[in-house]
């Protein structure tokens, strides 16, 4: 909707999605250090917490918002969320975890749907501009995802969630503003009111809150069966940008999308609700 309704460039809506997002993650990580003084990172694992957050939320968030600007936020949302197949061959090629029959079976789904939805959309909407760019750089998002995910699925067994979560955002917040310097082409100080309200719902609800409970689901259950419940992801947001963005909704992109959740089902096979439910009821 701030591409659509808005002229701002990738950079300065990322910028400014952090401005607003910055109070909190220093308030909280202000916090978190009182809080768990004999649990604090060790120098190596303080050095990792950066660069997973700069990782996932500025090289990751970069990608996404540029790739924003030329494809449909459906199309973004399927091809964000192969992040769980990439997932599972990082941690075949880098921690040696087998990829197992029906885990291969799951990566051809989700790349079957994939191409049912893009094939379709390359044929139907003809006045989308530089749609292989654009569906290019959500492809490398979710591959930078994934290498947050499994990054931080790793740290927070060492890392409190709570100190965790803040500092790699704070870090993440600095790699964007850096960017901004060079890139920005709109200033912040002279941004109208609707681009202001856009940032800040970016930086407050789709920045804030999603965070914090993607660190604390990580740490309950698992990046596996957070992957299971965020099948929701690309449904939701397909119905969403039919009734916001007027986006087309037709049957092969459900087609495409049905797949792509099949396989992310069948990816996170050894987990099971059950485990999710019990995990979520344990204490942090």
């Amino acid at each position: 909707m701030a591409f659509r309704d808005t002229p701002i460039d990738a950079a300065s809506l990322l910028a400014l999605r952090m401005l607003f997002a910055l109070p909190f993650f220093l308030v909280t990580g202000i916090l978190a250090l009182k809080r768990h003084r004999a649990a604090l990172p060790n120098r190596k694992h303080w050095f990792y917490i950066i660069a997973m957050g700069l990782l996932g939320y500025y090289v990751s968030s970069l990608l996404d918002f540029l790739g924003l600007q030329y494809i449909t936020a459906g199309l973004e949302r399927l091809i964000l969320f192969l992040y769980p197949s990439f997932t599972v061959l990082m941690n075949a090629f880098l921690f040696k975890e087998k990829i197992t029959p029906i885990q291969k079976w799951a990566l051809g789904l989700c790349y079957l749907g994939l191409f049912i939805s893009f094939y379709h959309e390359i044929n139907t909407d003809v006045r989308m501009n530089n749609l292989l760019l654009g569906s290019s750089l959500i492809f490398l998002c979710s591959i930078t995802y994934a290498g947050y995910i499994v990054g931080t699925g790793r740290l927070l067994k060492h890392v409190p969630v709570m100190v965790y979560t803040p500092f790699a955002l704070i870090a993440s917040t600095m790699g964007v503003f850096i960017h901004y310097s060079f890139t920005g082409k709109n200033s912040i100080t002279e941004l109208d009111g609707r681009i202001v309200v856009f940032g800040l719902l970016l930086g407050i609800v789709a920045t804030v809150v999603p965070n914090f409970l993607v660190s604390s689901g990580i740490k309950r259950v698992g990046a596996s069966n957070a992957a299971i419940v965020s099948a929701i992801g690309p449904v939701s947001t397909i119905i969403l940008a039919y009734f916001f963005l007027d986006e087309k909704m037709d049957f092969f992109q459900l087609l495409g999308t049905l797949f792509v959740i099949t396989g992310v089902l069948l990816v996170s096979s050894k987990m099971n609700l059950k485990s999710i439910f019990s995990g979520a009821l344990k204490p942090e």
